[in-house]
């Protein structure tokens, strides 16, 4: 008899969101994990799935769960191009404007395992909105694999891995042209990630809601904190 168990590992609101949005439509039995202390073996031989999807995981999966269970990720690039972190930053800031989101078997190196499947996803937008959507995407992408259980395919091409960005990284650029500033602004402005900011004396300046008006002049909202560099 076929398993039909998942499990679903997460910490975006958003993923979490579109997981109770569309849990009564899901095929089979779906367990939502939200908190990394709950991602054990112990957990996952109770439950034993079919597949672990993890749409968006800040933390390594353990050898032992990856070897004892079919894992899947997401990953916002056309793989082997753009392995690595922070994946919607760094193809903005290299100028896409699409993508391919990739699902992927999880492998012990990082973002190189055999692909299941690959759908368009567009680059347009705040980060906010872009990652709200992927999130149909993402279950969209799962339930197809859970109903058809594909066997991936070993990824083809060159290999360009992304380096994960620094906080650092978000300070506003001193130079450049209006449409690229407006990417550093949009790229950073999603809940938990560090936005553009300048520091101004005392004060931190953080920036969203970027955009660029008919006259080509771009407005954005500023947000004021004391907080220093390093925090």
């Amino acid at each position: 008899m076929k398993n039909n168990t998942y499990v679903v590992a997460t910490i975006k609101s958003w993923n979490i969101e579109q997981f109770h949005s569309v849990e009564d439509k899901l095929p089979g039995q779906w367990h939502l994990i939200t908190d990394h202390t709950e991602l054990t073996v112990e957990r996952l031989e109770e439950l034993n799935p079919r597949y672990i999807f993890f749409p968006h995981w800040s933390w390594i999966v353990p050898r032992d769960i990856l070897e004892r269970w079919e894992c899947v990720c997401f990953h916002m690039a056309d793989v082997p191009y753009g392995r690595g972190g922070s994946p919607l930053q760094n193809l903005i800031e290299r100028g896409h404007t699409e993508t391919k989101l990739s699902a992927l078997r999880m492998v012990s190196e990082l973002d190189a395992g055999p692909v299941y499947f690959k759908v368009p996803l567009s680059l347009g937008g705040s980060a906010q909105e872009i990652f709200h959507r992927m999130a149909p995407l993402i279950f969209r992408l799962a339930t197809d694999i859970a109903v058809d259980e594909p066997e991936p395919k070993e990824q083809q091409g060159e290999v360009v891995v992304f380096k994960r960005r620094t906080p650092e990284q978000s300070v506003l650029p001193h130079s450049g042209d209006i449409p690229k500033l407006s990417d550093h602004i949009r790229m950073l402005d999603a809940e938990t990630y560090p936005k553009a900011f300048i520091q101004h004396g005392e004060f931190r300046l953080e920036f969203s809601h970027a955009e660029i008006d008919e006259n080509g002049q771009l407005n954005a909202r500023v947000s004021f904190t004391k907080n220093s560099l390093s925090k």
